[in-house]
């Protein structure tokens, strides 16, 4: 199947939250573990809390990702955009900063559309994005042998894989993935 892969901005705001809800398992972080500064008291924060993040950031311009979409419905997200806007996880991973490094560190499908390729698609099309936005390489951070879909947050480990991705070291329970895309 084909889908529709669109940059998430504020005329798709309302397809994220329809994504991002407790019809799809996922009305609660909203796509902000990456911007809140530590892990400490992630798990206490509420839903409410992070949607407030999402609007935030979503005001300041931040439009960090993009949607995939089953004809008109949203059934996938990955977020993306430049690797050192995200200091936690900089840190988490032990990064050195780099502003030519793109990073893909979140996929979201919905459970209706598992396994029917849509962090496929949103891969390809974050690569072609990173790609137009002038990134000298992109990054992923799928954690070995996970293979259950609620895992599988930061991404499958095939769609690295398949891609040309090349597996560059283990830190935190966590492969880091990176493709050049100069050449």
């Amino acid at each position: 199947m084909a889908y529709r892969v669109e940059p998430f901005g504020a005329a798709t705001q309302d397809d994220f939250r329809r994504l991002h809800s407790d019809a799809n398992g996922a009305g609660w972080c909203r796509c902000v573990a990456w911007w809140v500064p530590t892990w400490d008291g992630w798990g206490e924060r509420t839903a409410q809390e992070n949607a407030t993040l999402r609007d935030e950031l979503c005001e300041s311009g931040e439009y960090d990702g993009l949607l995939a979409y089953d004809r008109r419905d949203p059934v996938g997200w990955c977020q993306l955009g430049p690797r050192d806007r995200l200091e936690k996880l900089v840190r988490q991973f032990e990064l050195e900063p780099d502003p030519a490094t793109w990073a893909v560190s979140c996929f979201l499908v919905a459970p209706s559309h598992r396994g029917r390729g849509v962090a496929s698609a949103l891969l390809d099309a974050a690569i072609e994005r990173a790609r137009a936005e002038g990134a000298a390489h992109l990054e992923g951070y799928a954690r070995p042998g996970v293979t259950a879909a609620d895992d599988a947050w930061t991404g499958p480990r095939r769609v690295f894989d398949t891609r040309g991705f090349r597996a560059v070291r283990n830190v935190a329970g966590r492969t880091i993935w990176t493709l050049a895309l100069t050449e």
